[in-house]
Order: structure tokens, then C-alpha cells, then sequence
């Protein structure tokens, strides 16, 4: 779809004044090669109209009254131009024009249809403001919303008739039919909802259909490895040198806190001098692309030596899919009864290495590159008050 910019300009026809010596004031609105012109029904003074300011001055008793009018007719305008943008309909001068007098008013978009022009125009920042695996996880929610919404138990609403028992149903669906659980529920509908704030953002909806529903909280437990679990990874030499490797890369991670993106991503470059003339990692996370710097420790260093990650400029690649498979042998191999992913070494950085040194959650924060301590918080708040529980025993 072709989509260039509106332009609004206001003008005074001087050549028609009434008896009362005022003039008519038109509004020119131009898209693409194509304009047209209409009566605002203000009228003013010449004297009082400036047309580079496009206002009238305050010589005019009414000026505030007549200049309000001029903004609300922009802004119905812009409004316009955004609604026919967000439902992907062929915009031009004419469109923009009949919409404006209410002229051909196109019923609301369903809800699929709707979710799916989002979709679309997320498309477009893939590589500019979001990646690709960003798209893929909205696509994702697209493809339930589209089955969803075929179902009999539903019909197609439209997007100014949904309300609140719409996400009801949804959930429902998706517990029983996708047999999702809670956790990745809130995320899906966290996502399917985005859109719909957007829209209300930009006036195409005049409420959230949804505002008054409340995610249902999920009480997870931070799987990490203790300080003694960690030692016995370190300490213990696997035979097979598959597992070694992983083992290692692993162990790496428990001491950086990198997440698979970051570790796969990293190179010499990222190890840079800090202002305290000591290493650190300084790297872009994936998933906010916000930088964090990371103090390289002695034990992560004495990996990457290992690994000689100096020498080749990278760490070994392998997919996180079978990063995982191996660690849960290593599990196994090792005696540890946990269900160990990559994202476990992330974890133990944040509990066993920091928090349980006494490292403050503000920078913890800052060291994990969470958006807010709150997230932060949520993760870990459990483990804080575990740790003052057993710094306050000793008073007993």
C-alpha cells in the first residue's frame, strides 16, 4: 500500500468578504499529487488572519473560540488519515475528504482482520525497531486469533463491538484447546492486546474493550544452581567432549550472566577496558537491544582462556535446542535433580553468584539488563528474603 503524509494548510479567501467586511477561511488538505479544498465556516477579518502563522491573531476578540476550531479540524483529520492507515485501505485525498464529512463510513474491521493489519505493519520495522524473532512470537498470537475467532462458540466481532467476554473465551480456548498454561497465556494475551492499545492511543478505538481485565498471577519457582551444585560443575571433568564444552560454556555464563543470544553473539570486541582498567563485557542484549556492561570475573575469563576464545575471535556455536538436550545429561551424569536450560546459568549468576554475595538488586538490575528493578524483583525477591532470612538466623 502506498502511504505518503497529509498535509493540512489553512488559508483566507480574500476575495470573498461578506457586509460585514470578513472573509471565509478554507482549509487545502494535499496527499499525494492530489488536493482538495473546503469551507471551515470560520470567518475573520483579514486584518487578523496570519498566513504564515496560520492562526488568527489576538486582535480578534474570538481568536482562542476560532483557532480551537482550526486544531479540532486538524486533528479529525490526522485521525482520519491513521484510522484508513491502521485497516490497510487504499488511502487518497478523496477517501480522507469522505470520512471527514461522514460520507461512506466504513463499518469497524473485524478482529482478525484488524490484529492482522497490525501484523502487517509490524512487518515493516523488522530490522529497524524490533527483530524478526519479535515478529514471529505476534505472528504466532495472529495464527490463534485467526483459529479462534472460526470456532463456533464465537463470531468474527468487530473490533468497536468486542468486550471483556471476548478475552474471557479466548483464554478458555486457549487453555483447553492449545492446552496452554497460565504463564503462557499472560503472554500471549499480553501481546494480543498491544494492538488494541495502540488504537486506542491513536483514537481509532474511543476505549480498551479489554481495560478491565486482570491477568491471572503465576507463582514460578527460579530454578538455579546452589553454590555447591555450581562447584561440582566446575570441579568435575566430563570424558565425553561434547559435554565438556557445554559444561564449560555453561559454567561461563553462571559467572557473566550472558543469556544464549549474548554468549553465541560475543567476540574480542565485546571485552573492553572499564574505567576501573579491569575487563569487562560490554554487549547489546537481544531481547531489549539495550547495551549492559558486565564485569568479566576471573572464572568467566579463565573459561574463555580455556576455550581460546582470544585466539579465535568467538566461543564454540551450537544451537540452543541441543545446548539444552546436552545439559540435561550433564544433569543426569552429575546427580543434579533440577531441569537445567541454558537460561539456568543466567539465573545462578543472579542468585549465587551476586545475590548471595551481598551484591545490592539495583545492580544485579543493571548487570541482568532488565528494564526496571521491578522485573528484577519479581524474579528474584524470593531469594533475597531467603538470604536475610539466614543473615538474621545468626542473631538467634
Amino acid at each position: 500500500m502506498k502511504h505518503t503524509k497529509l498535509y493540512i494548510r489553512f488559508f483566507a479567501v480574500l476575495s470573498k468578504q461578506n457586509k460585514k467586511g470578513y472573509c471565509p477561511i478554507r482549509c487545502k488538505i494535499s496527499f499525494n499529487t492530489s488536493s482538495i479544498k473546503f469551507s471551515t465556516g470560520i470567518f475573520v477579518d483579514p486584518n487578523n488572519w496570519s498566513k504564515d502563522d496560520q492562526e488568527v491573531i489576538d486582535t480578534d476578540i474570538d481568536h482562542i473560540t476560532k483557532n480551537g476550531m482550526l486544531q479540532l479540524i486538524s486533528s479529525k483529520l490526522l485521525k482520519i488519515e491513521l484510522e484508513l492507515q491502521l485497516q490497510s485501505r487504499d488511502i487518497d485525498v478523496r477517501a480522507i475528504y469522505n470520512r471527514y464529512k461522514g460520507v461512506d463510513k466504513e463499518k469497524s474491521i473485524c478482529v482478525s482482520k484488524f490484529y492482522d493489519n497490525y501484523l502487517n505493519r509490524l512487518k515493516k520495522l523488522i530490522d529497524k525497531d524490533i527483530k524478526l524473532s519479535t515478529w514471529n512470537k505476534f505472528k504466532y498470537i495472529n495464527d490463534h486469533v485467526s483459529e479462534f475467532v472460526k470456532t463456533k462458540t464465537i463470531n468474527n466481532t468487530s473490533i468497536d463491538k468486542l468486550d471483556i467476554s471476548f478475552l474471557e473465551e479466548f483464554e478458555y480456548w486457549l487453555k483447553t484447546t492449545k492446552n496452554q498454561k497460565q504463564i503462557t497465556i499472560n503472554k500471549t494475551i499480553q501481546r494480543f492486546r498491544k494492538p488494541f492499545k495502540i488504537a486506542v492511543n491513536e483514537g481509532v478505538l474511543k476505549l480498551d474493550p479489554f481495560a478491565s481485565y486482570k491477568t491471572k498471577t503465576v507463582s514460578s519457582q527460579v530454578i538455579f544452581l546452589t553454590k555447591e551444585e555450581l562447584e561440582v560443575f566446575e570441579n568435575r571433568v566430563l570424558k565425553q567432549k561434547r559435554l565438556e564444552l557445554v559444561k564449560k560454556l555453561f559454567v561461563f555464563c553462571c559467572y557473566s550472566g550472558l543469556a544464549y543470544a549474548e554468549m553465541s553473539a560475543l567476540n574480542r570486541s565485546h571485552i573492553q577496558k572499564g574505567f576501573d582498567g579491569k575487563d569487562w563485557i560490554n554487549i547489546k542484549r537481544m531481547k531489549t537491544n539495550k547495551e549492559v556492561a558486565i564485569p568479566l570475573l576471573p572464572k568467566a575469563n579463565f573459561i574463555l582462556n580455556e576455550l581460546e576464545f582470544y585466539n579465535n575471535n568467538e566461543l564454540p556455536k551450537l544451537s540452543n535446542q541441543r545446548f539444552n538436550s546436552y545439559l540435561k545429561e550433564i544433569a543426569a551424569i552429575l546427580d543434579i535433580d533440577k531441569r537445567l536450560t541454558h537460561h539456568t546459568a543466567r539465573k545462578t549468576f543472579a542468585s549465587t553468584v551476586l545475590l548471595y554475595n551481598n551484591v545490592p538488586m539495583e545492580i544485579v538490575q543493571k548487570l541482568l539488563g532488565h528494564s526496571s528493578i521491578t522485573v528484577t524483583e519479581q524474579s528474584y525477591g524470593r531469594i533475597l528474603k531467603k538470604q536475610i532470612s539466614e543473615q538474621m538466623a545468626k542473631f538467634y
